[in-house]
């Protein structure tokens, strides 16, 4: 007979902590008994009283449960869900200090990692900190006791959808129509069968892609159909993998939501599915900014990777005038095909995109064995580690590197720095992510003669 595993019992009751500091992902730092405990909702410099949600070998988890000795920077969360909904993490900490924080932790990581400090710090980007995600997958889930649907975010560590009925981070032409939603759907035959709902909002109107295990009954496409005319949507179905995405309508056009950079003359179309940058105003102004700081001139050479659908790449096009020229590669073969008939739309005509495995580059890539004036790279949190010593044989003269991960970034940074005889010009934090624990940064980097 198997034996069963022994369930280790918290400590129960209320626990006294004094918080130090704050982890990357918003948790205060505190140690109990000399074991660092790490516990929801506290900042530094509280005293806090806290309930275990875990205990482990060299940590323990926690909650607070009431805060004796505040924070002057604690604030009223903005939002009735914040203690349920697992989509933010750090509402009760006044906006201005979670810019602070976010950009200690990027300094902190390029000394410790890196071991780098940037010549001058550059100002945070930072906007409005309500109504400005444009891009989500919420949950979807059939409440078989209360007859309804639930849509959302994740609860706070927890696999089930937090019931919430407003999302005051979200569009709030998304964000303030989640009852509706989940109307719409509980009225739907399928209602069991639908796990998500991906949310993409352009500047005009918002996308919304449901991804259905059977396939949808008239009636059921027919109340999609009436949901999305009364509430200014398109609507996209998912009957499977990313490749099965369409529009309700076959053959519908103008369904698909864009977004322009105006400095540049860009309009970019994009699908819910698609990577695109969340916040539409800080996606604007940090487009800006790249530009600025690579110093691109007429007819320079421009490597840009992890290139996407063209959000760097198409305004670099512009930048370089019609005798410099974009190369832009990017691992997605259908990123890489949008990001062409994007430019194309654009009447863009000096950009090259390139399908190409930047984590396992190959040398023999013609692309790959030339020489470019400026690189731009804006990869996902494993970083670029593999492009470094590649890109260090093009030489360029500078080097922008936007990141959504400090610690991928400062061992980049010190790769180049340390090994490759780069310095470190610039550094500074976009709030790309208001009330989350996600940094988002850029450096600048310049050849050293």
């Amino acid at each position: 007979m198997a034996r069963r595993k022994r369930i280790k019992q918290l400590p129960q009751g209320e626990f006294p902590a004094h918080i130090e500091s704050l982890t990357l992902e918003g948790r205060g730092v505190a140690h109990v008994d000399g074991k660092a405990t790490f516990i929801g909702w506290a900042l530094p410099g509280e005293d806090v009283r806290f309930v275990y949600r875990d205990q482990r070998r060299h940590f323990d988890l926690g909650d607070a449960v009431a805060v004796d000795k505040p924070s002057p920077e604690r604030v009223e969360p903005g939002c009735s869900h914040f203690h349920v909904c697992g989509g933010c993490a750090m509402q009760h900490l006044a906006p201005e200090a979670q810019v602070r924080h976010k950009q200690a932790a990027l300094f902190e990581q390029l000394k410790r990692i890196g071991r780098v400090e940037p010549e001058r710090i550059l100002e945070p980007l930072s906007g409005s900190v309500w109504g400005y995600r444009r891009m989500a997958r919420l949950g979807v889930r059939f409440n078989r006791k209360q007859g309804r649907v639930l849509v959302g975010f994740r609860e706070l560590g927890s696999s089930l959808i937090a019931d919430i009925d407003t999302c005051p981070v979200l569009d709030p032409r998304v964000g303030e129509k989640l009852p509706a939603l989940a109307e719409c759907i509980g009225g739907m035959s399928a209602r069991r069968d639908i796990p998500q709902v991906e949310v993409g909002c352009g500047d005009g109107h918002c996308a919304l892609a449901f991804r259905h295990m059977k396939p949808l009954s008239e009636a059921d496409r027919a109340r999609l159909g009436a949901f999305a005319d009364e509430h200014g949507f398109a609507i996209f179905l998912q009957a499977g993998g990313p490749d099965t995405l369409v529009p309700l309508e076959e053959g519908a056009r103008d369904v698909y939501p864009s977004y322009r950079l105006d400095p540049f003359d860009v309009e970019i179309r994009f699908s819910p599915q698609d990577f695109v940058q969340v916040n539409a105003d800080i996606n604007r102004r940090m487009v800006e900014q790249a530009i600025d700081w690579l110093d691109v001139q007429p007819g320079d050479r421009v490597l840009d990777l992890f290139a996407g659908l063209g959000n760097f790449s198409l305004p670099l096009a512009r930048a370089t005038g019609p005798t410099g020229s974009v190369t832009a590669v990017e691992a997605d073969e259908a990123m890489v095909a949008r990001g062409k008939a994007s430019a194309q739309a654009n009447e863009i005509t000096n950009t090259r995109h390139v399908v190409g495995n930047l984590f396992e580059p190959d040398e023999a890539s013609p692309w790959l064995r030339e020489r470019y004036d400026r690189v731009l790279l804006d990869p996902p949190r494993a970083g670029a580690r593999e492009m470094v010593p590649v890109i260090a044989r093009m030489a360029p003269r500078r080097i922008v590197y936007v990141s959504c991960h400090p610690g991928s970034l400062a061992r980049d940074v010190g790769m180049l720095v340390q090994e490759h005889g780069y310095r470190l010009l610039a550094a500074g934090v976009m709030d790309m992510f208001p009330h989350t624990a996600h940094v988002e940064s850029m450096v600048v980097l310049e050849a050293d003669d």
